[in-house]
């Protein structure tokens, strides 16, 4: 193929490939459709890349057939030469489809067949789920998954939550369904407690789609979560899902830490303990800022600090991880031992904070560069028990405490 001339207007300006798909923009600069797409709705540029003009990404793009059709007469002609003919492309999905397909998903006989065929267009291409959010389709999912949840039906979750980790729901969307469905949580619950064949996926997308609706709902539904709720997410963090997932996890229990009875029914749910078992696997950086974050209001009720000093990890999972996470991290982990000293200081707490480098550390935020208030939060506990540190090698140099 080397040896052929390959016509330049055949070639794509973006890829410098023959064109498989020719699409025209409003500039009129043609394309091939995959490139051309890709550069606006993946790398989210606006303008055309030959002539820099103004592109919006919702402009139409033309099917080139003229150009496509002497694109395929010349491959054929060149077939000897090793050059593959490229097969008609199937017409791009429009919203019109997609609406078809959302209506067909309400007929039992060909629902599952429906709900995998949206997965699989929603997988495709960035145009695909552009049309599929203008559809509704988001909504049309959040639907299905409560209908599952009130018929008892697990058939077809794993595509709908599939389909929604391609297409993400819009915000407004997302309030607007809550108002008309009351039962997207519980449904959402439901699913973290049912035995599924891909337990690790189904869960952990289950886990992104709770996080928009929490994000999304108004303090009154916040307030009010039940124990199944917390009991759901402790079991998924305990049974493993993508770190994506946890990720999910963790913002959903962070949103919720700030009412009392929340923090209650976490605590009943085993949730301090499940946090420092993923602490004491070293996780990525923000990751440990989140579960410090949970930590800290968990921290602030004494069934919180009665399970954290029960598991015998966590003076060390928090302690360790001063000074070489972030200063979010710092804040947290100060405050968490702050309280754990102030209210639950009793002689073999402050003996563990010693072994395992907890007063160390406390002693060397004193001689680093840091917030003067983390300094002062630190000063003050070391003062706090200094009848009890005294005598540690820490206390050798001049800290100024």
């Amino acid at each position: 193929m080397d040896e052929i001339e390959v016509p330049q207007y055949f070639i794509c300006p973006i890829s410098l490939q023959i064109m498989k798909d020719p699409v025209t923009a409003i500039t009129g600069i043609t394309y091939d459709r995959e490139s051309i797409e890709q550069w606006l709705f993946t790398s989210k540029n606006t303008t055309c890349p030959v002539t820099k003009q103004p592109l919006p990404k919702d402009s139409d793009l033309t099917p080139n057939h003229t150009l496509r059709r002497l694109i395929q007469a010349w491959c054929t002609q060149n077939a000897s030469h090793g050059i593959d003919r490229i097969p008609t492309p199937k017409p791009p999905l429009d919203k019109f489809q997609v609406q078809k397909l959302i209506k067909h998903l309400w007929q039992p006989e060909i629902q599952l067949k429906t709900i995998r065929k949206l997965e699989i267009l929603a997988a495709e291409n960035e145009r695909n789920r552009k049309y599929m959010v203008e559809a509704g389709v988001p909504k049309a999912m959040l639907i299905f998954i409560v209908t599952c949840f009130k018929q008892g039906q697990i058939d077809g979750l794993e595509e709908a939550f599939g389909v929604l980790n391609f297409i993400k729901i819009p915000s407004a969307e997302t309030k607007q369904f809550l108002v008309e469905n009351v039962h997207i949580i519980e449904s959402l619950t439901w699913v973290l407690c049912c035995e599924m064949k891909n337990h690790v996926t189904v869960k952990s997308h289950t886990m992104l789609v709770l996080k928009t609706i929490i994000e999304a709902t108004n303090s009154s539904v916040i307030e009010r979560l039940k124990p199944e709720f917390f009991n759901g997410i402790v079991r998924v963090l305990r049974s493993g899902i993508t770190q994506q997932g946890i990720k999910a996890a963790l913002h959903v229990l962070l949103e919720a830490c700030p009412w009392g009875r929340n923090k209650i029914l976490m605590v009943e749910a085993g949730t301090v303990f499940e946090l420092i078992e993923l602490e004491l696997g070293f996780p990525e950086n923000r990751t440990t800022e989140l579960i410090l974050g949970i930590l800290f209001h968990l921290c602030s009720c004494p069934d919180g600090r009665a399970q954290f000093i029960s598991h015998r990890g966590s003076i060390a999972a928090v302690s360790t991880r001063i000074l070489r996470v972030s200063a979010t991290a710092d804040d947290r982990a100060v405050l968490i031992l702050s309280m754990i000293c102030k209210f639950s200081g009793t002689y073999m707490v402050l003996q563990e904070m010693l072994k395992v480098g907890a007063v160390s550390k406390l002693c060397s935020l004193l001689q680093v560069d840091c917030a003067q208030y983390l300094k002062d939060k630190a000063r003050e506990i070391l003062r706090l028990h200094f009848e009890e540190w005294k005598d540690s090698p820490c206390f050798g140099g001049s800290q100024g405490i």
